[in-house]
């Protein structure tokens, strides 16, 4: 499990409408992909600076093939130098990209 520090940077927020409180955001695995999949520049370096690479690493591995559409996915293992788990059929034809 990926802990998190309990507050996201404040530009980092608008990737989350809707989830008003930091507890809310609670779930590092939910904000780990959606940062990894949408996340500027600024929130990425976050995301590393709070999380080792290993665990980085794991996560894509555990949970990437069925959270990230396959552009985002194919980067991050080459990033991380780490297979991506496996994907979900449906997700693949669902998230074409």
């Amino acid at each position: 499990m990926i802990l998190l520090p309990a507050s996201l940077p404040a530009g980092a927020r608008r990737l989350f409408p809707g989830y008003d409180q930091p507890a809310d955001l609670a779930v590092g695995s939910f904000v780990v992909g959606r940062l990894l999949e949408d996340g500027d520049g600024a929130d990425l370096a976050w995301l590393c600076e709070s999380v080792p690479e290993a665990d980085l690493a794991a996560w894509l591995a555990r949970h990437g093939g069925r959270r990230l559409s396959r552009r985002s996915r194919a980067f991050w293992e080459v990033v991380l130098g780490r297979p991506s788990g496996p994907a979900a059929e449906a997700a693949s034809r669902l998230w074409p990209l």
